[in-house]
């Protein structure tokens, strides 16, 4: 799954998890892993595996080609009150979804002529904990408008901010891979996936397992999201790259 240039990373956060399992040996931590009936050490491996660095409005262009471009390509042949999906995978500790669900109160017109549902899921369960609760500190918010956040955040106290209940609720957090066919991906559900940052960890193999995987979760015509650095056409011919004025995105097959 991960590519040789994370070796050092998977090695190190490995080492730490036979020290905290209490594990004499390699072996034994492996089988602590396959057969603990609570599957906590599986658990625990799996949140140490994933990589949670995000903050609100990260890469804002995206969102603006959101509003700008791709949701008036997908609501077209929809009517009023019909619904839109939207997945965030991985969603990490949550700001991604919220920014998407700010950023459309904020900027899109049509927000309230249709049924906007946001997923938002994780593999990793912690991180998921955190999403949920929606509360972080004022570094997260250092893109956000202070007139939004005053909006949209309560201040609780030494320096941290809560996403308000309202916004929290909007939000369906779920335990998913984007790897297991049978956790979240929803054949055909969506109409636009925000998969951002996951793909550069991955090899070539899984690469192209996650395309799959998010190809099945679209809608057909449906558009995928991908971090700055990250290329479909350099993964999967199974969706045609689309150049907007605010971003390159990816979309699948009508």
């Amino acid at each position: 799954m991960f590519s040789e240039s994370k070796r050092y990373f998977v090695d190190k956060r490995i080492s730490q998890e036979m020290i905290n399992a209490g594990s004499k040996s390699f072996r034994e931590y492996f089988a602590s892993v396959c057969f603990q009936a609570d599957g906590a050490n599986l658990q625990s491996l799996v949140n140490a595996m994933t990589v949670n660095e995000t903050y609100l409005y990260r890469e804002r262009y995206q969102l603006d080609c959101l509003v700008r471009s791709i949701l008036p390509e997908v609501v077209r042949p929809l009517s009023r009150g019909d619904t839109v999906k939207i997945w965030s995978v991985p969603c990490s500790t949550g700001e991604e979804p919220y920014s998407i669900a700010i950023h459309l109160l904020e900027n899109w017109k049509s927000v309230d002529d249709y049924n906007i549902e946001i997923t938002a899921s994780d593999i990793d369960t912690k991180v998921l904990k955190t999403a949920r609760r929606g509360t972080y500190s004022d570094r997260s918010y250092q893109y956000v408008p202070k007139t939004v956040m005053e909006k949209y955040t309560s201040y609780i106290g030494d320096g941290n901010y809560q996403v308000i209940e309202a916004l929290r609720n909007s939000v369906r957090f779920t335990t998913a891979n984007i790897l297991d066919a049978k956790n979240g991906n929803q054949n055909g559900a969506y109409d636009i996936i925000f998969c951002r940052n996951l793909l550069i960890y991955f090899d070539d193999l899984s690469r192209r397992e996650a395309a799959d995987a998010m190809y099945a979760g679209l809608k057909p015509g449906g558009f995928v999201c991908l971090g700055h650095s990250e290329s479909m056409s350099r993964i999967s011919s199974l969706f045609n790259m689309r150049k907007f004025p605010d971003a390159i995105v990816y979309q699948k097959q009508p």
